[in-house]
């Protein structure tokens, strides 16, 4: 069976991804754009043929599970300050590697991610990931540092502290397209869990990533914990999914509807790039160019576009259901402990059960589109709010008995009519966003 990559890449990467950045540009004699008669069908050949790998059912009936969660790194004695990255750097580097195989990486803002090694069912992923965390929280501790598994940093200003030349490309990048404070602040001051999942026999990929793109309204409303960003409240939902729509939406839009692969290939070629190697330096593009403008020889650049810049372009661009050979979904809020692993299942449960996912095709069709209400209204808005509880009540029945304790704390906590937003706003109102910073930092 084929694993899971969960080596983070994109934003997650510490460094420029070594493909750009530590080999020189293949010639025409060997790469695959450059020799192709029609370099634009060349490279949807290319990008189709890696968006899925064909897996066979695991012996539960369903397939792999790869977990990132990503956390807002704090100075237990000093909360409102961000770590600078020397110190961000020197903490991380000197950690033990954790118990059960995540590797442990850096986000522009400092942040800390786990990324687990793909288990073979969601329980025995949520238990690595939790053996991990209880690892890195007590290392962390005994530096005096704790990590806030929150959607966004409620309390501390958006900086950038990674000096990566490949980030401060990208804010410059995102500075020329008019969306800088977005895209800081999705560098810098937001967390997901991101659950990664495998894509399953071909015969069902349609289905499978369908399905996935009609549960994300139901998912972004159920995992908010970011009703806070910097210190203040916008009134939406999910502070986090305002920030990435704030974005370029040829960037972070979910990708249209049909055949899987071919769709996503369409979008790849579609969306801008962000980034280009010149003379061995990562330059920002400063102006909207499509790749497939690139191919054409349309774009102002002055080399052609190699296979490994197509490869590259495809690690910047962050649909909430990505398809890196598995499927990611990113478009889940980083959550406390007490709630990440009932939403982990919650997750598996309605994509790799083949009843549950059935069930939950039906309760979640009335919303299936309404991504922004989800975002800004959330369990506000009365059809969103029954298609939560109907998904956990499925999730309830159907998910595995090891997190059953915690799927039912996750219910009733809905069903009495609060969320982990509801929760995190109300604390917010009682001490304010740092102290709420410090208090999720302790874990």
């Amino acid at each position: 069976m084929t694993t899971h990559d969960t080596r983070p890449d994109g934003l997650d990467a510490p460094t420029e991804p070594r493909v750009l950045a530590r080999r020189s540009l293949p010639d025409a004699s060997v790469d695959p754009l450059l020799r192709a008669a029609d370099p634009v069908a060349a490279a949807e050949e290319h990008v189709a043929a890696t968006a899925l790998r064909e897996t066979a059912p695991g012996p539960g009936g369903g397939g792999r599970v790869g977990l990132e969660l990503e956390m807002h790194l704090v100075d237990l004695e000093r909360p409102g300050r961000r770590p600078i990255w020397d110190e961000v750097r020197r903490l991380v580097d000197g950690l033990d590697a954790p118990p059960m195989g995540s590797t442990v990486t850096v986000e522009p803002g400092g942040q800390v991610e786990l990324s687990s090694p793909p288990a073979d069912d969601v329980v025995a992923a949520v238990a690595g990931l939790a053996l991990d965390r209880d690892h890195l929280r007590r290392a962390l501790a005994d530096a005096g540092f704790g990590a806030a598994p929150l959607g966004t940093d409620p309390a501390r200003p958006v900086r950038r502290v990674n000096p990566a030349p490949r980030y401060s490309a990208m804010e410059r990048h995102f500075d020329a397209l008019g969306c800088a404070g977005a895209g800081k602040a999705m560098m810098s001051a937001t967390a997901a869990l991101q659950v990664n999942l495998d894509a399953g026999p071909e015969a069902e990929w349609s289905f499978r990533v369908a399905h996935l793109r009609a549960l994300v309204p139901v998912l972004v409303a159920a995992s908010s914990t970011s009703p806070y960003l910097a210190g203040t409240a916008s009134g939406w939902h999910s502070m986090r999914q305002g920030v990435w729509q704030g974005i370029d939406h040829g960037r972070s839009d979910p990708f249209p509807p049909g055949p899987p692969a071919a769709a996503w290939a369409a979008y790849a070629l579609d969306a801008p790039v962000m980034l280009l190697l010149e003379d061995g330096v990562l330059r920002p593009v400063t102006e909207r160019v499509r790749f497939r403008d690139w191919l054409r020889g349309e774009a102002p650049f002055s080399r052609a576009a190699v296979q490994a810049d197509l490869d590259y372009h495809l690690s910047t661009l962050f649909p909430p259901v990505r398809p890196r050979g598995y499927l990611e979904l990113r478009c889940l809020d980083a959550l406390p402990d007490r709630w990440w692993p009932a939403m982990t299942a919650l997750v598996v449960t309605l994509v790799d059960d083949p009843v549950a996912a059935d069930l939950a095709a039906e309760v979640v069709a009335p919303v299936h589109d309404r991504w922004e209400t989800a975002a800004r209204e959330g369990l506000a808005d009365p059809a969103v709010r029954r298609a939560v509880l109907g998904c956990l009540e499925i999730a309830l029945g159907r998910g595995p008995v090891e997190l059953r304790e915690e799927l039912t704390a996750l219910h009733e906590l809905f069903a009495r009519g609060s969320s982990p937003a509801a929760e995190l706003r109300a604390r917010v109102d009682a001490v304010g966003p740092l102290a709420v910073l410090l208090e999720e930092s302790r874990g």
